[in-house]
């Protein structure tokens, strides 16, 4: 499936194992599409493209006790919508943007050093 990721040993948490096809490997389980990995829960999350990402369809976030949000934005970095980040920063929660891939890495590694990080990922093929 897809790209695999560097091996990272967490147990209990939502480390992401790999990604492509349309789907993610978290821990030992494959989700289809587009997720948001939260810091107890992962979930499908109805998004395709940047244009469809809005502070609603991120609302599960702010009830997760994270207090970063780690954005793959799909295949090829773009430019996020730019009332999100001052949405987002008025619910106490930092983004920080960037391409699935490197989503999914720096989002594993935050969490290696049990940082209160969530992820919102566009599944890429």
């Amino acid at each position: 499936m897809g790209t695999t990721i560097t091996p990272l040993d967490a147990p209990g948490k939502p480390v992401i194992r790999s990604y492509g096809d349309g789907r993610f490997r978290i821990a030992d389980h494959v989700h289809e599409g587009s997720i948001l990995v939260l810091p107890d829960a992962v979930r499908p999350w109805p998004v395709a493209e940047v244009a469809e990402i809005t502070a609603d369809n991120l609302s599960p976030v702010a009830g997760s006790g994270a207090d970063l949000l780690i954005v793959g934005c799909g295949e090829r970095w773009s430019p996020p919508p730019p009332d999100l980040g001052p949405a987002l920063k008025a619910q106490g929660i930092a983004m920080e943007w960037m391409d699935t891939g490197a989503a999914c890495r720096t989002f594993n590694l935050l969490l290696a050093e049990d940082r209160p990080v969530a992820a919102a990922l566009i599944a890429v093929t």
